[in-house]
């Protein structure tokens, strides 16, 4: 409307110094020099106030449209939002632990929206008694919008308080509320409060998600607190810390044994001692089976029980069209799960379908850049696709702050090799070697004398022994063995990790590293009995 005023007052003051408008109709306007006194157009002052009024109306729209209107949140305004850690007001630092869970299922609940992107919780927690400014804060995690929280009260009773501020512009608050709620309604008000974000931010809701935030569930109190103890532990991912959770989550199933998530919690919990070798497959696996069909049994809707199917159906079952549907599954239940996206990504990669690939990871990079196991499996992607360099600078940020973590020392060693850093390929190897440090020493020794391939020669030649007496992993020996010249005998462990259907097998096409086998008709057969494609040259 304002626009068109200020368009029609141009139009009006162009076409009156052009035209006049005289009982005889509107005419061309005459110099002055050429008006008789009877042509003349009295003065009007009903056209004067017009006029006037029409400036005054369109001065007031431009003032408010600059002044008050800059608080009004549009569709569309608001695409991305980070939920900055809760803070306790309880005045008990003991029920930490139980809040911080309490965020991230919240980010998990408003991460169900698709026309929001949410930060996950592991970049969000990097914000916990930050001094930044909301606006500084959503400028480093590129979002529009920043929700902050308080606990007030973590007994029988919640009481809780939400701010959300948009930062596009002047750090303006859109809504602010404040609840109390029995515990026992604790995830109805998670509903409550999703539902009223996506009002508030103008996203409109898909069927889907509607039907999902209407669904009712009242949870024993007792079991809660348990849950909250046990989900706080699993993201801490030590040995000790994964054997307690699983204690926190069998006692909750006690209090309430129909609540899927603590069977969801349970699958998550193996999954991660499997993946960290704390337990052999045999024992992990049976353990992950049996809680993943309760917790589907209870709740089909859960993402995390989808990521991790797909995830089995990629690596264990080699299933690649059950594992994409899975994947996309968990997406739909929550598009803002990174875990979801980069592992997704790693599967479109496995199957050579670059661009894709490539898509999922950048989107998981997005949505939680500080989650260290998305920068891990991020990096896979990157060296999968050739590109070394870019997973050795995620890697060497992550082992700047933690050089022994052996995830990424297993990824630097890999893209290290392919960049022909074989120097930085070595020193990464060595934190991940089962060897004794006498041993280690000895292999250094050679590497500094003799170079690189001495080096790993007699790293294979250890690594056999080690085989001997315990599971290895087929994969990372062949790949040791390239390192070594040695191509034959990769192809000889490369078979044995088809024949005992290792989870690794699947990456084997991917990247570099394999790059000499690739014309290698004992390795195309692999990749033939796999279903996989071959790679692109």
């Amino acid at each position: 409307m304002l626009w068109l005023l200020i368009l029609g007052a141009f139009i009006n003051v162009i076409i009156a110094w052009i035209y006049d408008i005289t009982p005889g109709g509107m005419r061309r306007t005459k110099p002055m020099e050429e008006v008789t006194p009877e042509e003349r157009i009295p003065d009007s002052r009903g056209w004067k106030a017009a006029t006037y009024i029409s400036l005054v109306v369109i001065v007031g729209l431009i003032v408010l449209n600059i002044v008050g209107g800059g608080k009004q949140v549009r569709a569309g305004d608001i695409q991305s939002l980070v939920i900055l850690p809760f803070e306790n007001f309880t005045g008990d630092d003991q029920l930490d632990n139980m809040i911080y869970s309490m965020h991230s299922l919240l980010i998990g609940d408003i991460g169900r929206i698709s026309g929001l992107r949410v930060i996950g919780k592991m970049t969000s927690k990097i914000y916990k008694d930050t001094d930044m400014s909301a606006k500084n804060i959503a400028r480093e995690c590129n979002v529009d919008a920043v929700m902050e929280s308080t606990i007030m009260s973590l007994g029988d009773s919640v009481c809780m308080q939400f701010r959300l501020v948009n930062t596009s512009g002047e750090e303006d608050q859109i809504w602010s509320g404040d609840y109390c709620e029995d515990k026992r309604q604790i995830l109805n008000l998670y509903n409550r409060i999703t539902k009223k974000i996506a009002q508030e931010v103008k996203v409109q809701l898909t069927p889907e998600e509607e039907r999902l935030l209407a669904k009712s569930r009242t949870v024993d109190r007792e079991a809660y607190d348990a849950y909250l103890k046990g989900s706080f532990l699993i993201d801490d991912g030590s040995e000790e810390s994964l054997y307690k959770a699983l204690e926190y989550l069998n006692s909750a199933i006690e209090k309430d044994p129909d609540w899927a998530p603590l069977y969801s919690g349970l699958t998550l919990v193996w999954w991660a001692i499997a993946g960290m070798g704390y337990e052999t497959p045999e024992i992990a696996g049976p353990k992950i089976i049996a809680y993943r069909n309760k917790a589907l049994e209870l709740d089909p809707d859960l993402a995390d029980i989808h990521r991790v199917d797909a995830f089995m159906a990629h690596q264990n079952e080699w299933n690649w069209e059950k594992s994409e549907k899975l994947f996309l599954k968990a997406i739909a239940l929550n598009p803002n799960d990174a875990q979801s996206r980069v592992l997704y990504g790693q599967l479109l990669c496995n199957l050579q379908r670059p661009g894709e690939a490539l898509t999922q990871g950048q989107l998981a990079i997005e949505l939680d850049p500080g989650d260290p196991l998305v920068q891990v499996w991020y990096s896979v992607i990157l060296n999968g696709l050739g590109d070394c360099e870019a997973a050795l600078t995620y890697m060497e940020k992550l082992v700047a702050t933690n050089p022994g973590h052996l995830l990424a020392n297993i990824v630097i060693e890999m893209a290290a090799f392919q960049c022909k850093d074989y120097e930085k390929a070595f020193r990464a190897a060595k934190h991940i070697l089962p060897l004794e440090e006498d041993a280690l020493k000895e292999i250094e020794a050679i590497f500094e004398k003799q170079g690189f391939v001495a080096a790993y020669e007699e790293i294979t030649n250890q690594m056999e022994v080690v085989a001997q007496n315990g599971r290895i992993s087929q994969v990372a020996m062949a790949a040791r063995y390239i390192y070594a010249d040695r191509p034959d005998k990769a192809m000889d462990w490369l078979e044995k990790g088809f024949e005992e259907h290792y989870e690794t097998m699947p990456f084997i096409a991917t990247g570099r590293n394999f790059e000499q086998l690739y014309d290698n008709p004992r390795f195309i057969e692999i990749l033939q009995k796999m279903n996989l494609p071959l790679p692109e040259d």
